[in-house]
């Protein structure tokens, strides 16, 4: 697909991502959803972005002149929008954000009338209708035909309530001294309300949005800040969310980050031991760590990997009837709560995990043993099919027998190919990783 990625349509404001692309996906995104639409109604957020104004009323712009009606919450977590499409019985719901990117890029995430993120076919389907000009243009519509536009400034605490309900009842914050990140972006607001309401001691950072300052040097990417206060504030743990707030990091009470990987365990096992975790299964994408299976299997969990991506983790949990799952990067999804990942969701429960166990973030973080992993990206001339690369296989071959786990993955926007060995011996990942870079390099720069 031209426009699409592996989370929506993303690029640079302005030169990539421009008003007019904006606006002609606007439309042919609503012709798409009108075929099984009945409200004829669209919600629409964002994050903080400067570029989000133009983006939002050039897609505003797309779906009025169609004949949608077209409702605007302004900033709002993604899994806001998720939540509030389903909630508000829209046929759509669409987030412009560009997650943890720099401010300069943005983005634009399509859900379904069920909250659900669209799946490649789907994602194709309004590519094939925005290269249709004919259909295109019979689409628009004239007069009292065309649609209306209204800001919405009070669904935020129908979001507020559902978060809070994640939360269990007879539980509270009140003994808890929590830090926030929220990376100046679309949980500013929400993150720090719903924290206070349950009784915490909230402290707040990076929650003074300027359009250019998202997730600079802040937020779920950069938790050194959060870090140093929490430990200059004696806090018991610190979240940090990304621009949309659908990732959480999470630091310990000695300001250190815990491994997304051990987030993952933690969560898993805590819903176990509450009778919550369906089929006793999770999924993870294939970045996570061995280490992983290894503390779930210990505790009779069984660990399936996806693509990478939250909406692959998804897919993957719905095909099974799985709730719980996510990404080492900090997309979480707990599908009892959530569509997509949750950042708010996932920090309450890794609360509430604490109080149950009694015991600090770096008790429950020192549960994950990983193995020692070696990542490293390689700039290439040209994307050959991996599936069909002489040598691959008997590489890969290789590495089995060596007992270490391999991943070779071209970078979705780069000339980019991404190489992941993980083994117990590091000796030998690195001998191992020279080898590997050595082949790519031949194969793939000829």
């Amino acid at each position: 697909m031209k426009y699409f990625g592996t989370d929506g349509v993303r690029g640079l404001a302005g030169k990539e991502l421009t008003a007019e692309l904006a606006m002609k996906i606007a439309v042919a995104a609503g012709i798409y959803f009108r075929e099984n639409g009945s409200t004829n109604m669209v919600l629409l957020g964002k994050d903080t972005r400067r570029s989000g104004y133009m983006i939002e009323t050039a897609i505003v712009a797309g779906l009025t002149s169609i004949g949608y009606n077209v409702r605007q919450i302004g900033p709002m977590p993604t899994p806001a929008v998720a939540f509030l499409t389903e909630d508000m019985r829209c046929d759509a719901g669409i987030m412009i954000s560009a997650s943890h990117n720099p401010y300069y890029d943005n983005g634009i995430k399509f859900f379904d009338k069920f909250g659900f993120k669209l799946d490649e076919s789907e994602e194709a389907k309004i590519e094939e209708i925005l290269h249709d000009n004919n259909l295109m243009t019979r689409a628009l519509k004239q007069a009292m035909d065309i649609g209306a536009a209204k800001r919405v400034d009070d669904v935020i605490g129908r979001y507020i309530v559902h978060i809070k309900n994640s939360f269990p009842r007879n539980k509270t914050l009140k003994n808890l001294r929590i830090v926030l990140d929220t990376a100046n972006g679309a949980s500013y607001k929400v993150a720090p309300t719903v924290f206070k309401e349950l009784g915490a001691e909230v402290f707040v950072l990076s929650d003074k949005p300027n359009g250019q300052n998202i997730n600079d040097s802040c937020g779920a990417l950069h938790p050194e800040n959060l870090s140093s206060e929490v430990r200059r504030l004696r806090a018991d743990v610190g979240f940090a969310f990304d621009g949309d707030a659908d990732r959480l990091t999470v630091v310990d009470e000695n300001g250190s980050m815990v491994n997304g990987d051990a987030l993952l365990g933690i969560l898993a096992i805590y819903l176990k031991e509450n009778n919550k975790l369906a089929n006793n299964k999770v999924v993870a994408t294939v970045m996570s760590n061995q280490g992983l299976d290894d503390m779930l299997k210990s505790h009779g969990i069984e660990l399936l990997r996806s693509k990478v991506g939250d909406k692959y983790v998804l897919e993957m949990m719905r095909e099974h009837e799985l709730n719980f799952g996510g990404e080492q990067s900090g997309h979480i999804i707990f599908a009892d709560y959530a569509k997509t990942g949750d950042g708010l969701t996932s920090a309450l429960q890794f609360a509430a995990c604490m109080l149950q166990e009694k015991k600090s973030a770096s008790q429950l973080a020192s549960k994950l043993k990983p193995y020692p992993q070696i990542l490293k990206n390689l700039k290439i001339s040209e994307k050959k099919d991996l599936a069909n690369l002489d040598g691959l296989r008997e590489l890969e071959n290789e590495l089995k027998k060596a007992k270490i786990r391999s991943l070779f993955r071209y970078s979705g926007t780069e000339k980019v190919i991404r190489l992941l060995l993980e083994g117990k011996d590091e000796i030998l990942l690195a001998d191992k990783m020279n080898e590997v870079e050595n082949f790519f390099k031949k194969a793939l720069n000829g």
